[in-house]
Parts: structure tokens; sequence; C-alpha cells
């Protein structure tokens, strides 16, 4: 969570996409470049704008099955806790 490895991974292993085409895919999502997402500072910042988990916890920041519902949204993936919880609650 110090960059957006995490991210890359989540569309590698989801979609089957390979490192390049995920990585360009979460870059366009988030609004910032390839470059960056290997920038511990500008991604923590970024994470932080978008409410979408930190490393430390701050207050006010996402954290948890918070975090995952917003990722789940920006990256319009199916993230299998969170459709647990969607579907327990009735949401």
């Amino acid at each position: 969570m110090r960059t957006a490895g995490d991210l890359v991974a989540r569309m590698q292993l989801n979609r089957g996409m390979r490192i390049d085409a995920a990585k360009s895919y979460v870059a366009d999502k988030l609004g910032a470049s390839v470059p960056d997402l290997a920038d511990s500072v500008t991604m923590a910042e970024l994470r932080e704008d978008l409410d979408i988990g930190v490393v430390c916890e701050a207050p006010g920041v996402a954290k948890g099955i918070d975090a995952k519902f917003k990722i789940a949204k920006l990256l319009e993936l199916d993230i299998n806790c969170v459709s647990m919880f969607r579907e327990r609650v009735g949401l």
C-alpha cells in the first residue's frame, strides 16, 4: 500500500491483465502517470486524496472494508469480500 502495487496486482489477478496493461489501467483510473505508481510520496498523497487507504492510519482516512469498497468502485472491480459484505447486509 505504499505505492500502487496492490492495485496493479488486483487487476492482474482479477482481470488477467499483463503488468503493462494493468499499470496503464490503474494509472488512468487514479489520474496519475505510470511512473507515479512507483513513487511512494506521490502515491501516499493520491491514496489519501482518493481515500483508498494508506499505510499509516490517519484520522478521517478510509481503512479496512471501507477502503476496499472505494477501490472496487474506483477500479470498476469485483472484490470478493466487498460482494460478500453487500450480500450479507442486503445492499
